[in-house]
């Protein structure tokens, strides 16, 4: 293996090195201070001096390989796959805005896109007033259609877990960052919530799609079902590590979130919605519609409708 593939190799394993380095210097250290010195405490002693030099390496590896993936992002040209939802959505942590899109590349998310339901006409509870933490059911979001973006295999599809109330304050969404911390002892299942991977196909060998905070008893597919871009996979629900009903959507090269790099994509069939335009009652006037920094990709705080 050459030292290129080499070093990508080992960043696909950094969040796994940064969760075992940081458990083995935390135990290693109150094993240390709590018992006597000699034996089992010098023993413990090691292993946490191990585990620093592990979470120092993972750190350096996590920085330079974050760089080499960036440099080769911008050569990468988009892949256009079906829109996930349908109907006009508001796009918030948007790749078109930055990438990470969501400010780190774990998870395979660099370049995923948070979608929230903005018809023209309904109500979105505002941030800020009303209850702290509303029932997911306030939200105009919850139990809209998800569509999958690709043809392809269903190989993940989880949808047991509870749809929360909303994180609707800056309390509010404290409480979320803290509860997001533990979210990730569990693994991704519990901060991307329910969800459905697809395995593209054809063309599209190597990709994998992901919808993710589905409604919990909303997936309409299992592992081992094919479909086609388009077919409704579930529904748009709040769980996971989530503040409000919303859509997660991207592509990646994995199967697994933990291993997983993101790919660009861009959605077909929409147009694209200035935050400020005047409500053109559902239809696609073109006075609305702008030019998006990146093609079928709303920047965050832009409306879509597919």
């Amino acid at each position: 293996m050459g030292a290129p593939n080499l070093l990508g190799a080992l960043y696909r394993a950094r969040s796994v090195a940064l969760v075992l380095s940081t458990l083995g210097l935390l135990g290693g250290v109150v094993v240390r201070l709590a018992l006597p010195a000699g034996g089992a405490a010098d023993v413990a002693g090691v292993v946490a001096l191990v585990s620093a030099i592990g979470y120092a390496a993972a750190i350096a590896l996590a920085w330079f390989g974050g760089r080499r993936i960036a440099a080769r992002e911008r050569e990468a040209a988009p892949l256009w796959v079906a829109a996930p939802v349908g109907g006009r959505w508001l796009a918030l942590n948007s790749p078109a805005t930055q990438v990470p899109s969501h400010g780190v590349r774990g998870y395979g998310q660099s370049h995923a896109v948070d979608l929230v339901y903005a018809p023209h006409g309904a109500v979105r509870p505002e941030y800020g007033s009303g209850p702290a933490m509303r029932p997911a059911s306030d939200f105009p979001a919850l139990g809209e259609p998800v569509h999958a973006m690709i043809d392809g295999v269903v190989v993940r599809a989880t949808g047991w877990r509870r749809d929360h109330r909303s994180r609707s304050s800056s309390a509010a969404m404290i409480y979320l960052m803290i509860e997001g911390m533990l979210r990730e002892l569990g693994g991704p299942g519990f901060v991307i919530g329910n969800h459905v991977v697809i395995r593209g196909e054809g063309g599209l060998d190597g990709v994998y799609a992901a919808v993710a905070h589905l409604r919990r008893g909303s997936l309409r597919v299992k592992p081992g079902d094919r479909v086609t871009a388009g077919q409704v996979v579930g529904e748009c629900g709040n769980s996971g590590n989530s503040s409000e009903p919303h859509v997660h959507a991207q592509l990646m090269d994995r199967r697994s979130f933990v291993t997983a790099q993101g790919i660009a994509m861009a959605f077909t069939g929409l147009t694209i919605e200035q935050p400020n335009a005047a409500p053109s009652g559902g239809s696609n006037d073109d006075s609305n519609q702008v030019e998006p920094t990146v093609p079928g990709m709303p920047r965050s705080g832009e409306f879509l409708t597919a």
